[in-house]
């Protein structure tokens, strides 16, 4: 058993070196350039992210080849609030087991360091705020546990999109 154990543990460390080496960690630190909506920033080197695990409502839509402003319900509280956790801010984002979707935006838990020396997970700060729904797209699933019991508590105090909406 013990040579069991040995073996899984070099398999582990090689594995993590090659995630390392091929540019493929599990999580990177990078400055936030401009937040485009309650879900998604650009990064300083232009590339997008998409926060894994929730969606917020949506400021703006597609109308034939050009975005048109149509705010939805709550849509500018979740942007004006991710602006001021992230905005020009170094943030860390942790990957799950697929690292981008269909339009090559990186998905991401998103971190930012709090007042105390510790971090804020972006993500579940939006869902407790009620400034975000519940959004599990397998195989990224890290978080699922955690997220639902964060979106019951904030239905729960009715906070942002559940004033009004939910009975306990």
């Amino acid at each position: 058993m013990h040579d069991f154990a040995w073996r899984l543990s070099a398999v582990a460390v090689v594995a993590a070196a090659c995630l390392v080496g091929c540019g493929l960690s599990r999580s990177d630190d990078t400055t936030v350039r401009r937040v485009i909506d309650g879900d998604t920033v650009q990064l300083r080197d232009g590339r997008m992210v998409r926060y894994l695990g929730i969606d917020t409502p949506e400021v703006r839509r597609r109308e034939g080849t050009r975005w048109v402003v149509d705010p939805e319900p709550m849509s500018r509280e979740a942007t004006a609030f991710n602006r001021a956790l992230v905005e020009g801010r170094v943030v860390r984002l942790e990957y799950d087991a697929k690292t981008h979707d269909r339009f090559d935006r990186i998905l991401a838990y998103v971190y930012v360091s709090d007042t105390e020396g510790g971090e804020i997970m972006v993500n579940a700060a939006l869902l407790r705020e009620g400034l975000a729904e519940l959004l599990i797209i397998p195989p990224n699933v890290k978080y699922t546990d955690e997220f639902r019991a964060i979106v019951e508590e904030a239905r729960r105090a009715h906070r942002g999109l559940w004033r009004g909406h939910y009975e306990d």
